[in-house]
């Protein structure tokens, strides 16, 4: 049990950095009202989880405790649904409708391509 702790512990401090560093480069790079930070955080994090998932269902590599690091612990770390939904109460406050329903319906269904697109990757490879 120990073990699993410290395996989710440290993917998700890794995938907290990852994201930290994502959504200020994006944050800098393109500065405007939608978050694009986390909007493009959440959808690759979904697309990871898709490439792992599917790498556990092909290959004895990825085991249990490797999913646990990196789904648990690095995708855990690194999507950020709760800063999304804030992010979306925020757009609701400021007005900003148009972004809210992109932001908001851009996120989830993308975000479940992104997982199919995942699988789909790994099932070519």
């Amino acid at each position: 049990m120990i073990k699993n702790l410290l395996l989710v512990a440290f993917g998700g401090g890794v995938g907290s950095i990852a994201r930290y560093l994502c959504q200020k480069w994006l944050g800098q790079s393109y500065p405007r009202p939608f978050p694009w930070g986390t909007f493009i955080v959440n959808l690759l994090g979904c697309f990871l989880i898709g490439i792992i998932y599917a790498a556990s269902e092909k290959t004895t590599f990825v085991g249990p405790q490797v999913r646990l690091l990196l789904i648990t612990g690095f995708c855990g770390g690194f999507t950020t649904f709760s800063t999304f939904a804030f992010e979306n109460m925020n757009l609701l406050r400021g007005d900003d409708t148009i972004y809210f329903l992109v932001y908001a319906i851009g996120s989830v269904v993308l975000g479940i391509i992104a997982v199919f697109a995942g699988i789909g990757l790994m099932k070519l490879l």
